[in-house]
């Protein structure tokens, strides 16, 4: 999703058309580079293995903690923008495509079960050379950063899992939708992917539509993948190995919900708390199930005070090796 105001998105549209014979994929291009750009971020590949992993990095690099961003499902690195234009003056910052999804690799033969996503990530993030990190994720990637919390716990600073998947006691919209045969996660025909925003998100960012147009484009041409990895994770979703796993979390957990979530119920939260050692629970009123797009400000905001005791001592030993 894009950041910015709606003012600041629309002079950029007409810029674009007044001064540009670009076609509807140019303007998505140029509006996506000026957003990163204006975020601190660029865009940067690596191979692992046979993958090829696309992701966004700080364009310059800080004194600062590294931060790792993982979106959820049928989401993308961009997501993060927002919130990491709050941040990359003080930190690293890395979002992730994480395979079958954005601009990585996306074989149909992967399997794409959480514990699974967590071995891809801890891969990308070893050939990256970071070894410790704060972590963030939305939806399923809340879940996978749960899992890697559990998994990896002498990597991990501090964990935030904003409206994270994993735990579905609680059902909501979604789920009678699901069960119905319409999941408007995956957007098959023109107009559903209108009707996903609308969905997922109670805040909703200005989208211009030629920009909206090759969003749907490609999220209708990613809908095979989508849903394989939808079907591999909801299994892991279904099964007590997950709620298992994050008792065992050694690592400091914020766990931020948006209470008006048709994604995935906010009173799961409370579970999660229950589950994790330690956590705590921020629920936002007002906001769907994308913090980090909806009030990007607040939730670095979340992410700044929580971390604060667990980042002060590693900045300052940073700045006195330099």
């Amino acid at each position: 999703m894009l950041q910015s105001s709606p003012i600041s998105l629309a002079l950029l549209f007409v810029t674009v058309l007044l001064t540009t014979a670009c076609s509807r994929q140019g303007i998505y291009e140029n509006a996506m580079d000026w957003e990163r750009s204006g975020a601190g971020l660029e865009v940067s590949q690596i191979n692992v293995g046979e993958l090829e992993i696309t992701y966004l990095r700080n364009r310059e690099a800080n004194n600062g903690n590294t931060i790792v961003l993982v979106h959820g499902f049928a989401a993308n690195k961009d997501n993060w923008i927002r919130m990491a234009g709050e941040l990359t003056e003080e930190f690293n910052v890395y979002a992730i495509d994480l395979p079958g999804h954005g601009d990585s690799s996306k074989p149909l033969d992967l399997g794409y079960r959480l514990e699974e996503q967590v071995g891809y990530l801890a891969l990308i993030l070893k050939a990256l050379n970071i070894e410790t990190m704060h972590m963030m994720g939305n939806s399923m990637g809340g879940a996978i950063t749960a899992l890697y919390a559990a998994t990896y716990p002498e990597q991990i600073e501090t964990a935030v899992l904003f409206n994270p998947a994993g735990i579905l006691e609680y059902h909501n919209e979604l789920t009678e939708l699901v069960l119905a045969g319409d999941n408007p996660l995956i957007p098959t025909q023109p107009g559903d992917f209108e009707r996903l925003v609308d969905f997922a998100m109670e805040e909703k960012p200005f989208i211009p539509w030629p920009i909206l147009g090759v969003m749907e484009e490609k999220a209708i041409a990613n809908q095979d993948i989508n849903k394989k990895i939808f079907s591999d994770i909801r299994e892991a979703g279904l099964n007590s190995d997950f709620r298992d796993a994050i008792k065992h979390i050694e690592d400091p957990v914020l766990i931020v919900w948006g209470k008006e979530d048709r994604v995935l119920d906010y009173r799961n939260g409370a579970l999660f708390k229950q589950d994790i050692p330690g956590a705590q629970l921020t629920i936002l009123e007002g906001i769907g199930h994308a913090p980090m797009i909806e009030t990007p400000e607040e939730s670095a905001q979340l992410f700044l005070e929580f971390s604060q005791p667990y980042r002060s001592n590693n900045d300052q030993e940073k700045m006195v090796a330099r």
